[in-house]
């Protein structure tokens, strides 16, 4: 993997956007530190609550309910009876959950299911009554709009079809320069499906004429294809299992319509329960993937995307960015996750931003991509210190592979987390964490193991809070010298220890001498 698959996220494009104040102590920001949303869905009933006003959120509380409200309705035109009841057991418990946190009301939306069936209006007007909270019901494209800024959260600036399926519909929202376009609902739930009468033959006629009506309506799309929902990421569970990709994380996995026709294919040779086990994936998920698969042939070859993302990021994230200035919105959210990090974790909050300085001149020819990951780690190099000394290493490792990190794609990920490993650790090898390191090419696992050996050298020059700490590095690409410049007041930081680091640097950057000098 190289850096040359650059997506552009807002104002991160250019440099004052990745180095700006951060927002998250802004008033208005401050007024987002947690944020509960109850999501009513055809399939499911999930309460999310959003901590902390970074611009990539954090879940503080994340709980689902499979209630099936949308079961049977093909037939019966309401909601069903069992899923009801649990929908409203569920309501009942989210509600006393948010008044414990000190979060009501709670945002609370309902989909699909409750806008069609006859009796949603009586069912709504019933957990309200019960429960006090106030829910809104959504029609499709308003679905479709808050799922589309969903992902916006994670890509801002970003360009493609959103794609977000539940129990009982499916949506498309397009999207560029950050707004979201036209839009449009449909009935391609899985859940209407399970009984439809003449088998595969007749849902495949239906799922081709209603993907033909979406397509006249949302015209040509071939930019990238986001895929959200539960069933589109039980398939990219599939389609991990089935390529035994090192990297469990769902958010930014891709796929492309050759990978989406084998696993299609396989999913339909396989033993589903056992399948299921493999993957991880719920039994009433489980039931719904072979419709949603055969939706997803039909969309994939519809569109032609260039390429495939899956979303965790969908109607929840939707509303809490409906809720944020347009000013955080246009952040780059893992600068401003790694911003909020600092600030909340590491011992000399700031400091994040004059390692940068140091190590920036490591990289003299670096693109927007390097630097934004170089901030990220010098911003985070100081979180995990609280961790027991053996395991600091990977602990930082996990923290960045597989932390609930927005604009991150998975090399990215993994460059991020090897550069943090050797802020602690010289060798990479000897980790559980190898297998991972496929996922970077050599001369970005090269670019990790300098940022990583700057930023532990880098780390013992510290002065004070405020001050510079009179240290410099130069590095002569043509000679293949590496000089620390230091002022005498800080010379006497330069010590054993860091005489060791300094020459491991030097070893990484492949320097034919290193020296210091005193000025």
């Amino acid at each position: 993997m190289t850096g040359n698959d650059v997506d552009v996220i807002g104002n991160s494009a250019s440099e004052a956007g990745l180095f700006a104040r951060p927002l998250f102590q802004d008033a208005k920001a401050r007024a987002l530190s947690r944020v509960g949303v109850l999501d009513i869905g055809s399939n499911s009933v999930r309460l999310v609550v959003f901590d902390g006003a970074a611009r990539s959120p954090a879940y503080f509380y994340n709980e689902k309910v499979m209630c099936g409200l949308g079961a049977g309705m093909a037939e019966t035109g309401k909601l069903n009876p069992e899923g009801k009841a649990r929908a409203l057991s569920a309501m009942h418990r989210f509600a006393r959950l948010a008044e414990g946190m000190g979060i009501a009301p709670l945002t609370a939306v309902a989909t699909a299911a409750m806008r069609d069936a006859i009796d949603g209006p009586a069912f709504r007007e019933e957990v309200e009554k019960a429960t006090g909270l106030k829910i809104w019901v959504i029609d499709g494209e308003e679905e479709a709009r808050l799922s589309a800024q969903g992902v916006l959260l994670g890509w801002p600036g970003s360009y493609g079809l959103v794609c977000d399926i539940g129990g009982s519909s499916m949506e498309l929202a397009e999207i560029h320069d950050g707004e979201v376009g036209r839009r449009v609902s449909s009935p391609l739930g899985p859940l209407k499906f399970k009984d439809m009468e003449g088998g595969k033959k007749a849902r495949e006629k239906h799922i081709k004429q209603v993907m033909k009506d979406l397509a006249d309506h949302m015209g040509a799309q071939r930019d990238r294809l986001f895929l959200v929902g539960g069933s589109w990421r039980a398939i990219a569970r599939i389609d991990m299992h089935r390529r035994n990709y090192p990297l469990h994380v769902l958010h930014e996995y891709r796929m492309d319509a050759e990978s989406v026709a084998e696993t299609i294919g396989y999913i339909e040779g396989a033993d589903l329960d056992k399948l299921r086990g493999e993957c991880g994936i719920s039994s009433s998920r489980m039931a719904l993937v072979p419709y949603a698969a055969e939706v997803l042939s039909r969309l994939v070859s519809t569109f032609e995307p260039k390429d495939i993302a899956i979303s965790s990021y969908g109607i929840r994230e939707g509303l809490l960015y409906e809720q944020m200035p347009q000013d955080l919105r246009k952040r780059d959210p893992l600068i401003e996750a790694s911003y909020f990090a600092e600030n909340k974790d590491a011992r000399m909050p700031g400091f994040g931003r004059r390692l940068f300085d140091f190590v920036r001149p490591l990289f003299p020819q670096a693109d927007t991509t390097l630097l934004r990951l170089a901030k990220a780690a010098c911003l985070m190099h100081d979180v995990s210190w609280r961790a027991h000394p053996d395991y600091r290493a990977e602990v930082c490792f996990d923290n960045a592979t597989r932390a609930n990190l927005g604009g991150l794609k998975h090399w990215e990920r993994v460059f991020l987390g090897l550069a943090l490993l050797h802020r602690y650790k010289n060798k990479r090898e000897g980790t559980r964490f190898e297998d991972l390191y496929a996922l970077l090419d050599d001369e970005w696992l090269q670019k990790a193991e300098i940022l990583g050996k700057a930023l532990r050298f880098g780390a013992m020059l510290w002065m004070s809070e405020d001050g510079d700490s009179g240290a410099d590095l130069e590095w002569s690409r043509e000679d293949k010298v590496l000089t620390l410049k230091l002022v005498e007041s800080a010379s006497a930081l330069y010590g054993e220890v860091a005489e060791s680091r300094f020459k491991s640097l030097a070893n990484s950057l492949g320097a034919s001498d290193y020296k210091v000098e005193i000025t």
